[in-house]
């Protein structure tokens, strides 16, 4: 597995980070010969942010990629130590998933998956250069100047392109603590003239736990019923724990308005742009400044290891702020600070630059995937990675590219966010961007997703037959409860109320009403004691929002008929009459591949759709 033994490859993934891991793994899963290079072998499936996965918008993707056959929601089980179903009062469409990671249990658990792939191999390394050749791609150089050859590359350089870590006036070049940033590749990309950024990030001071005063704190456990990632797991792994709360006063602000000058943020040190869902510290008493308080959640690293998280405090202040703004915070008075937070800066590629596939538009068989896309999160860039390392594994082999649709998947809706609206800032996924988002639930991912994993090869013979045993009870469950018409009358024999409208329901119809279970209908149907509680469960939520899918559905064909509308490559916006000065900019930057994603773009009304595909329909004509 860690050995080259040889001189080309289908594919080559550089960067170990949660991208590049799912887009090698998923290349290989599917036949073709993949590497992954890496700076170090010993960081793969490192948790360079917080120890965490998942949430809101965020456990959905997890869910989706393992619906096709990837790592991060196994890894996520097998190393959580308290999971939380987020929004579990509110209905299925909008809760979200989400565990406290082992850190170190998470890293192994990938390194330990990647090392039951027969057609991947990892090599520690850097890859300094692209073998370009008439716009294409087809190897890689390394550090020692050697090349291996490919038929497509994938990028996955998160935070390490020119990445430049701040702590107050502090400037230090890396990726992460610990490691170098990537500027020789950097500096190939300028080449390709693609339009570039700065986004930045951060990360709180980590904390010693035995110095946190517990006894003085609020404690959040998990849930007793865990919700896991993955479709295989059946329980956690590991030890549950519960994390601490605590919140910031005026006393810490006090202390972070009085040496705001010092952050690196604030103190004309850095001018990008960070993810506005999760701000610093500092950010958070600028913008909120009648706030005499903010939450923060202590979350332990793990089962044996003394590092917790302040989820809620991440900073670029000096060192000495850190430390006297933390030691105001109620239960952490004597707490010692064991890695200062920080501030990173990094490069990213404007992802209109991309297809809908992730493959660049003007480089072929060169793909782009997580943060160099703009993104932020370990879950939006295991989705990309996914995607990436499929579609570059099928350009190798021949195939197809696999496009995924924002009526399918988050990760189609994602993809299509990315590519049609680009990024102003770190781009986090919420379940609030789908418009499909009734059918896009977590629970159903494998039902979405799946089937498309089986066509495509990127499932094992166990998740095949387990996804199909559960199709086949599900559908045994609702031709049971579809046999049975209840009149409003019968159904009162069941304790359910309904419009006395003369109207037969079936058992499965009635099921879309608050409070009513599958275990209503034993005492007509005795198959139904023998079906599983989780079967049960997945028929109750598909039923509540059948009629708002079905709705749904017929949207969604809409949108699939205007993008099977295709745009030739190349296609000259500026000779199409009519069509205003920004609509033709616009256009011409983004190259939409199709009309449904034309309608997608800002600013392109109706009116300019109209004469795009009058001139598509004349090109066709002659």
């Amino acid at each position: 597995m860690f050995h080259v033994k040889q001189e080309s490859f289908d594919i080559i993934v550089v960067g170990g980070g949660h991208a590049g891991v799912e887009a090698a793994h998923a290349a290989a899963r599917i036949g073709a010969k993949a590497l992954l290079v890496t700076h170090k072998i010993e960081t793969i499936g490192v948790m360079s942010c917080n120890p965490a996965i998942g949430g809101l918008g965020k456990g959905h993707l997890v869910r989706e990629i393992d619906a096709l056959g990837g790592l991060m929601g196994l890894a996520a089980d097998f190393s959580g130590i308290q999971f939380r179903l987020l929004n579990r009062g509110k209905g299925p469409a909008v809760q979200g998933p989400r565990a406290q990671a082992d850190r170190n249990v998470y890293r192994a658990s990938i390194q330990g998956l990647l090392k039951t792939s027969e057609d991947l191999t990892i090599l520690e390394s850097e890859v300094s250069d692209l073998i370009i050749n008439k716009q294409a791609v087809s190897g890689v150089v390394l550090r020692d100047g050697s090349s291996i050859k490919s038929k497509a590359v994938v990028l996955t350089t998160g935070t390490f392109l020119r990445g430049v870590m701040h702590v107050g006036d502090t400037k230090v070049e890396g990726g992460r603590v610990g490691d170098d940033p990537s500027v020789r590749l950097a500096e190939r990309i300028d080449s390709f003239g693609l339009p570039l950024g700065r986004l930045k990030t951060g990360t709180p001071p980590r904390l010693d736990g035995r110095t946190i005063k517990w006894n003085k704190l609020k404690s959040q456990p998990g849930d007793t019923d865990p919700s896991l990632f993955s479709f295989m797991s059946k329980s956690p792994s590991l030890n549950q724990v519960t994390c601490g709360l605590t919140e910031t006063n005026i006393k810490t602000h006090e202390i972070i308005r009085k040496n705001i000058d010092k952050s690196a943020i604030y103190g004309g040190k850095i001018d990008s742009k960070g993810p506005r869902y999760c701000p610093s510290i500092e950010d958070k008493i600028v913008r909120f400044p009648d706030r005499s308080s903010h939450q923060i959640f202590l979350e332990p690293e793990g089962l044996n290891d003394n590092t917790v998280y302040p989820n809620g405090i991440s900073t670029s202040l000096p060192v000495n702020i850190q430390e006297q703004y933390v030691r105001s915070i109620h239960g952490l008075e004597d707490v010692l600070i064991t890695q200062p937070g920080y501030a990173i800066e990094y490069d990213f590629v404007d992802p209109r630059s991309l297809k809908h596939n992730l493959e660049l538009k003007n480089i072929d068989n060169l793909y782009f995937a997580g943060q160099i896309n703009g993104t932020t999160g370990y879950e939006e860039a295991a989705a990309q990675g996914v995607v990436a390392g499929l579609n570059s594994a099928r350009q190798a082999l021949g195939l197809e590219s696999i496009i995924f649709s924002r009526s399918g998947s988050y990760i189609g809706v994602m993809l299509d966010d990315l590519v049609t609206r680009g990024v102003e800032e770190p781009y986090r996924m919420f379940t609030s961007r789908a418009e499909f988002r009734l059918s896009l639930r977590a629970d159903n991912a494998d039902q979405r997703l799946t089937p498309l994993a089986i066509d495509v090869g990127c499932v094992g013979e166990e998740r095949k037959k387990a996804f199909l045993t559960k199709l086949e009870d599900l559908n045994n469950i609702r031709t049971l409860l579809t046999k049975i018409k209840l009149s409003p009358q019968g159904a009162s024999a069941f304790d359910i109320n309904i419009k006395k409208d003369g109207k037969k329901r079936t058992m499965l119809d009635l099921l879309s009403l608050p409070g009513v279970r599958v275990d209503k209908f034993s005492s007509a149907i005795p198959e139904l004691q023998y079906v599983s509680e989780e079967s049960k469960r997945q028929i109750e939520k598909d039923a509540l929002y059948a009629n708002y899918v079905d709705r749904q559905l017929r949207d969604a064909e809409a949108l699939k008929r205007d993008e099977s509308l295709i745009i030739p490559i190349g296609f000259n916006y500026n000779l199409v009459v009519g069509l205003s000065s920004e609509a033709k900019a616009k256009l011409s930057t983004v190259r939409p591949e199709n009309i449904g994603q034309a309608s997608r773009v800002d600013g392109i009304t109706p009116a300019a759709l109209t004469l795009i595909m009058a001139n598509l329909r004349l090109r066709q004509a002659s």
